[in-house]
């Protein structure tokens, strides 16, 4: 009986090499603003810390407009000639006014100690944007004003600021590949006759975020976020004067829970600080602060309750 040879087994087809991704030059994605590049670094790093307590109020009258209420109570630091910190007790009442559109943002503030701010963001058209802010004081040359016009392109966006004291700025940040982009600003302060340049670099995945930047005055500054999970991420920065040698480095994280975020950091100073916002029930939320510095024997810690959204 013949004997069924099956036949050879055909070879198998070499694995073809992954072929990188084709990078449309002309579709670039716009990159953030440049005074933004460290965005996701100091949201970890540098939560706004208070002493003592701190009450906020929101009351929305209709869907655009609201009042807002806010009382701190504190000790305020009082400049020195000495390493050790002078703090004298304070209290302060706030109330402000807020008016939100889609084209058009109105916020007002009037402290009791004299002291009125003001912002505006106003979308002129689908690109360009205009904002303002002011503070008004008593004292002499504290009050300011600044003006700034944002344009914003398919891959690019550019700056013009124009402030009181003579103050002229200009900025630019292009996207050269999808995930990195490069800028650069200029500047002018009348008043001081001083002029400086810049330069900014930052790189974005979905996982990490790089940024550089370096300036005339002798500012170099480096950050990097690592997103662990999508509730944990780690982020660290350093920040040099080449001019009076002073670097300091700091490392932290951030942590999102169902319904709170902790984020605290330490820095090469010795310095350790916390910041929990806590969401006890809608619209109510708990803030502990938290700041130790041993070198300066500086502490600091702060609680808080925000009512409103």
């Amino acid at each position: 009986m013949a004997t069924h040879i099956p036949p050879p087994a055909a070879p198998s087809p070499a694995a073809e090499p992954v072929k990188p991704e084709k990078v449309d030059y002309m579709d670039l994605p716009c990159p953030i603003p440049y005074e933004e590049i460290h965005r996701e670094a100091m949201m970890s790093l540098k939560p706004e810390h208070f002493e003592g307590m701190r009450f906020d109020f929101t009351k929305g009258l209709n869907q655009k407009f609201s009042l807002s209420h806010s009382i701190v109570m504190g000790p305020t630091e009082v400049p020195s000639q000495s390493a050790e910190t002078i703090k004298i007790p304070t209290a302060n009442y706030e109330f402000g006014a807020n008016f939100i559109d889609p084209k058009l943002m109105l916020f007002g503030r009037i402290l009791t100690d004299g002291r009125l701010s003001a912002r505006v963001k106003c979308d002129l058209s689908e690109n360009l944007t205009m904002k303002a802010n002011a503070q008004l004081t008593n004292e002499p040359h504290m009050s300011h004003g600044m003006f700034n016009f944002d344009y914003k392109g398919s891959d690019y966006r550019t700056q013009l600021q124009l402030g009181n004291g003579g103050l002229i700025g200009a900025s630019y940040i292009q996207s050269v590949t999808p995930h990195l982009s490069l800028g650069g600003e200029v500047f002018w302060a009348g008043q001081h006759r001083k002029s400086g340049l810049g330069y900014a670099a930052r790189y974005n995945t979905d996982k990490m975020v790089a940024s550089g930047q370096i300036a005339s005055t002798g500012m170099v500054v480096l950050g990097y976020v690592q997103k662990v999970s999508e509730k944990v991420s780690l982020a660290t920065d350093m920040m040099y004067n080449y001019m009076s040698r002073d670097v300091t480095a700091s490392f932290g994280y951030d942590y999102i829970l169902r319904q709170c975020r902790l984020r605290g950091k330490i820095d090469s100073n010795g310095c350790t600080s916390a910041f929990l916002e806590e969401r006890l029930n809608m619209g109510l939320n708990f803030i502990l602060s938290a700041e130790i510095d041993h070198k300066k024997k500086d502490y600091k810690f702060g609680f808080g309750l925000t009512v409103g959204e």
